[in-house]
């Protein structure tokens, strides 16, 4: 029986551009279905007691910088670290990727061209121009998506993808949930793969 991960990320998070590829490779190598769901983190912090980036204490706030630098020696990647248009409102965003899986379209290539767009060569993602010429860059019609994502529809989705986060026990991005078992962080993949090598069943919050 084919096994599904419902995928909670933001694309202003950088832990969820960091774990992108990697991820992605796992889903395909275990056959994994992916459930692309964004959502708006200041939402989720609110009904889950977190806090935004600004709001938390000066030494989690440097130490972040530090994990991230950590991170992108360790993925061999090349990005900015503090982006110049980051922080930045990422609703509009997030639904351009509800209205791409709307039209069954490849949700993995526009989401690799949005992160890079934020972390790699900091373009404003909240700017609609800059989302439909990035996504028409990626092989999709930005037109499109533009339309759909301005939608009541594309609306009640990313508000209907907070209450299952919420629900599912999700608190942070990324989140990738098998079963009911979330593995919160890019850094929690090792242990997603370990699981689907496996084959064992989810694990919750109960002990055994």
């Amino acid at each position: 029986m084919s096994r599904s991960v419902d995928y909670y990320f933001s694309l202003a998070s950088p832990w969820a551009y960091l774990g992108h590829a990697p991820f992605m490779d796992i889903a395909a190598r275990h056959g994994l279905a992916v459930n692309f769901k964004p959502v708006f983190l200041g939402d989720v912090f609110e009904q889950t007691g977190g806090l935004p980036l600004a709001k938390r204490h000066p030494a989690r706030q440097r130490y972040r910088l530090m994990e991230l630098q950590r991170w992108r020696e360790k993925r061999g990647r090349t990005f900015v670290i503090q982006p110049r248009h980051v922080p930045f409102n990422p609703s509009l965003a997030d639904r351009f990727v509800i209205a791409a899986i709307t039209t069954g379209g490849n949700v993995d290539g526009l989401l690799r061209a949005y992160f890079a767009g934020v972390w790699e060569s900091e373009q404003n993602l909240a700017e609609p121009q800059t989302l439909v010429a990035l996504a028409n860059g990626a092989g999709l019609d930005g037109a499109r998506l533009a339309e759909i994502a301005n939608g009541a529809a594309a609306e009640a989705v990313y508000a209907l993808n907070v209450e299952n986060a919420v629900e599912a026990g999700v608190f942070g991005s990324p989140a990738y949930v098998v079963g009911g078992e979330i593995f919160w962080g890019q850094d929690r993949l090792d242990l997603l793969d370990d699981m689907l090598r496996s084959g064992r069943a989810p694990y919750s919050a109960q002990t055994a």
